[in-house]
């Protein structure tokens, strides 16, 4: 009986209770953000190099260009060909073979139509060699100088024109052999590379001895 008491008193005293519930409806400020820039497509023109463009295109033309005009020359100075002319020697080393034709002149120097400066790359050591025989007789402005060489590399053109140049001048007047001779301009080096041996890693040299 207690125990029906206790929870209708319970429930009076919830009943008596009254929930007022004050909700405050305030606007929910909401973030803004500042208008987005639209992007600019304009694309920046690339810089324009007219000059450069030019020099380039000159820079690459010009070659041809002089080696269509050294093959002019050496076409009209030498009507009918090498095999024509008078003044001509063959010279030879290694795997090179150099035939080449004197003509009076001023000392250039033309190896299969480009100048030899720029076909020897400008090594001085080869460039000696083309011009020693010139050199050791005087003649070193006196004389054009036409080679066509093929094989070898370009060491080995250049020692087989100068021997060509040397053997050329002979036919130029007798009395040149002996101060030729004395440089040992008109002594063909025989010298080649020695063939590699079998069971050998090359001419000479073995593989390591192994004892076990």
């Amino acid at each position: 009986m207690a125990m029906a008491t206790s929870l209708s008193s319970l429930t009076s005293s919830l009943s008596s209770l009254s929930f007022s519930s004050q909700i405050s409806h305030k606007p929910v400020h909401s973030v803004s953000f500042p208008p987005l820039k639209p992007l600019s497509l304009k694309s920046t023109a690339a810089p324009k190099f007219p000059a450069l463009t030019v020099a380039a295109s000159a820079a690459v033309a010009e070659p041809e260009v002089e080696t269509v005009d050294l093959k002019k020359l050496v076409k009209t100075r030498l009507p009918g060909g090498f095999a024509a002319q008078t003044i001509i020697g063959t010279g030879r080393r290694k795997c090179a073979i150099a035939r080449v034709v004197l003509q009076e002149g001023s000392g250039k120097v033309i190896i299969n139509y480009r100048d030899a400066k720029e076909y020897l790359q400008g090594n001085p050591l080869w460039l000696q060699y083309v011009k020693t025989p010139l050199v050791t007789l005087g003649y070193e402005s006196s004389y054009d100088v036409f080679v066509k060489a093929h094989g070898g590399g370009l060491s080995g053109q250049a020692q087989a024109i100068s021997l060509g140049i040397a053997r050329a001048l002979l036919k130029v007047s007798d009395s040149h052999r002996s101060p030729l001779k004395q440089e040992g301009l008109l002594t063909r080096d025989s010298r080649v590379v020695e063939r590699k041996k079998p069971g050998l890693r090359k001419a000479r040299k073995r593989p390591q001895y192994s004892k076990r």
